[in-house]
């Protein structure tokens, strides 16, 4: 709602002023006012690709968009860009063609003075208008407008400025106004296109809001280190996946705990941070031997069964838990305690289980715990 709301007011305004700018640099004879008409009236067309933009965002996620709608507002700040590059090489183009043309050059009436002082007025309270809105609802395409605005207020100064001048007897002023309106309009057209680009391209965050996720993460309770800290940013929020070094004997529960943990504190700490992603490690899965083609739990255990077959005391184990570490296997056995009741019998099944192993890459150790 407040992204239309605002849009609103805004495509009101710009309307009206630029009928207004360009109605009196017409009669007013004066180029520079005419072009900042014409600024004015693709802040409507922005305002409009705002409206569409901020109606598809606020679109929750869905089957197709699994992520959200966020990155319309992004095509719609790229596109933004565009038309105010194109108004701004028109713009030039004119101003400079007729800068070398002296008998082309227009002659400014008053009246082209006081609407350009009227256009920095509304203008400038339109941006502060826009601006607070876009504070309010987190989004970066109300802030792109805002500053959109802004340009406006400021280009409309330069043509006071140049409208004053010619009016003073500096007959070029006029067209040179309007050429530094063309090159203001590009700048800003620039960095729209430039911060849209970066984000349609998944650019991470700065390095120093990646070392203040790093931080908080690593004072999570349960936590031994962090790395493959990946983030983006969509629709003016920020999305973050991390792997997580635990400790590898803790419980699939304690992991998961664990991931919620730093999921609440990041959303809770960070600016428009909406969406983490935590994956447990037992282990730097940079650094450590690889594990992927070790054999599942179904497998582990048929072939478990075939190298005990001698050993019977194996059948009496109540639970079996795998630890996949440093590219080998660790078995740990749960057995009854009632079965062993000393410990010269229990080291000495724990070695022959070991024993039948050995000969197999796989298996790095066996653990046997009664109880």
């Amino acid at each position: 709602m407040a992204i239309k709301r605002t849009t609103l007011v805004g495509a009101v305004i710009n309307l009206l002023l630029s009928a207004l700018k360009i109605t009196a640099g017409w009669m007013g004879q004066s180029h520079a006012l005419i072009a900042d008409g014409i600024h004015s009236f693709s802040d409507l067309i922005s305002d409009a690709l705002v409206w569409i933009a901020g109606h598809k965002a606020a679109k929750g996620p869905d089957a197709e968009h699994p992520y959200g709608h966020g990155r319309y507002e992004t095509v719609a700040t790229l596109v933004l860009g565009f038309l105010l590059l194109a108004v701004a090489i028109g713009i030039a183009w004119d101003a400079t063609d007729r800068l070398f043309k002296p008998l082309e050059l227009l002659r400014p009436e008053p009246i082209a003075l006081y609407v350009a002082g009227l256009s920095i007025l509304i203008k400038e309270a339109l941006y502060w208008y826009t601006r607070g809105y876009g504070l309010s609802v987190r989004s970066d395409l109300l802030m792109a407008n805002a500053w959109h605005h802004r340009s406006d207020a400021i280009s409309s100064i330069v043509v006071l400025i140049g409208v004053a001048g010619t009016l003073a007897g500096l007959p070029y002023l006029d067209s040179v106004a309007s050429v530094i309106v063309a090159v203001m309009i590009a700048k800003i057209a620039w960095d729209l296109g430039s911060d849209a680009t970066r984000e349609l391209v998944d650019t991470g965050l700065s390095p120093e809001r990646l070392r203040e996720i790093s931080q908080i993460i690593r004072r999570s309770t349960g936590v031994r280190d962090v790395h493959m800290l990946r983030t983006r940013t969509l629709g003016g929020n920020a999305s973050a996946d991390v792997h997580v070094l635990v400790d590898p004997d803790i419980s699939v529960s304690e992991g998961h705990a664990i991931s919620v943990l730093v999921q609440q504190r990041l959303m809770e700490s960070i600016d428009r941070m909406s969406d983490v992603t935590v994956h447990i490690d037992p282990e730097d899965d940079e650094s450590a031997v690889p594990t992927k083609d070790l054999p599942m739990r179904t497998e582990v255990i048929d072939c478990l069964d075939q190298h005990w077959q001698q050993i019977p005391e194996a059948l009496t184990r109540k639970r079996l838990l795998l630890h996949y570490l440093d590219g080998a296997i660790t078995v740990d056995l749960f057995f009854p305690l009632r079965t062993y009741t000393d410990e010269p019998t229990a080291h000495r099944l724990r070695d022959q289980l070991r024993s039948a192993l050995q000969d197999d890459p796989r298996f790095a150790d066996v653990r046997l715990y009664f109880g």
